[in-house]
């Protein structure tokens, strides 16, 4: 009997031209289509990478205007300085307390705030407004409220307030501690809270908002309570949300400067590390050592980044599935 052939003929001359000629035609749409993104692409290395190269190379370089007979290769010894200098490793437990506190704090508030928003009750939409106000202020603008309207000792509302309790009680000798002195990392951290916490309530509110309503429901006929739907159905559908919120919160947190340098002036130990660096160029004038804790503020920047846009991918990939 003859037997069926199984494998594929293979191509001839013609099939092989044929296919090549597809694949440059292929390419050639693909270049079209890439050409007119090739400004915005060299725009985008001039104005982010070359700055950058120019700063790795500056710190491997001994500068210091204060000294300018004494410039020249430094190999890796401000990156030593970096990691061995008393005030340096000081800026870095200040910047590691005072971000995990911020991002802990308004993470927990933003969270109760909206579970709450996340309920239909009149007035929803104004309330809302309202909660989201704080993120949109200027960061400096809002240091200075903190500062000046909240904390001063002498016409600071928080003192104001106390004077006000204490009258009631016919009290004529009020406490009026002068926060900024008696626990300034606490009233940085305070400022931060208030300021981030709205936006750890926007990812979590979207993520409350993205919950399908039939599991929901289906639990409560089933008679489970409120904390068995948030524990065992809320909770896990946020924890992706959570670690978003985490991860760029603990981004912007660790690069801040403004909170520090109005509220504080980085007295009292609350120099964190863009406070240090910028104590170091502006003050000491050592451009070498300043690029160097620039490149290492950057890098750990970056290593919480890859995280978050890993989880920005899972969210995607999850909403595609549903």
């Amino acid at each position: 009997m003859p037997t069926q052939a199984t494998d594929a003929p293979a191509p001839g001359p013609n099939g092989t031209a044929h296919t090549r000629g597809r694949a440059a035609v292929d390419r050639a749409r693909a270049r079209t289509r890439r050409a007119p993104l090739l400004p915005a692409l060299l725009f985008l290395i001039v104005v982010t990478q070359l700055p950058f190269l120019a700063t790795v190379v500056i710190s491997f370089l001994r500068w210091n205007a204060l000294a300018p007979q004494n410039r020249g290769p430094a190999g890796f010894d401000n990156y030593r300085a970096v990691f061995t200098d008393p005030a340096l490793r000081s800026s870095v437990a200040t910047t590691v307390l005072l971000t995990v506190t911020v991002v802990l704090v308004s993470l927990l508030l933003g969270l109760g705030l909206a579970l709450l928003l996340d309920r239909r009750f009149r007035g929803r939409g104004i309330v809302r407004t309202l909660l989201i106000t704080p993120f949109l202020i200027v960061p400096v603008a809002s240091a200075l409220i903190w500062k000046h309207a909240l904390y001063n000792a002498s016409y600071g509302l928080i003192n104001g307030v106390l004077t006000w309790v204490w009258g009631l009680f016919g009290s004529d000798g009020p406490p009026q501690p002068d926060w900024l002195t008696r626990t300034p990392l606490a009233a940085v951290e305070v400022a931060l809270i208030w300021q981030w916490t709205p936006f750890m309530m926007l990812i979590l509110l979207a993520g409350l908002q993205s919950r399908p309503t039939d599991t929901v429901e289906a639990a409560q006929v089933d008679g489970a309570s409120p904390f068995d739907i948030f524990r065992y159905l809320t909770l896990p559908h946020l924890r992706r949300y959570l670690e978003l919120a985490a991860l760029l919160g603990t981004i912007y947190v660790v690069q801040n400067f403004d909170a520090v340098f109005t509220i504080t002036s980085g007295g009292l130990g609350t120099a964190n590390l863009p406070y240090t660096l910028y104590q170091t160029f502006y003050q000491a004038h050592d451009y070498g050592l300043a690029s160097a804790q620039g490149v290492v503020v950057l890098l750990a920047s970056l290593l919480v980044a890859t995280f978050a846009l890993r989880t920005v991918s899972s969210l995607l990939r999850e909403e595609g599935v549903r």
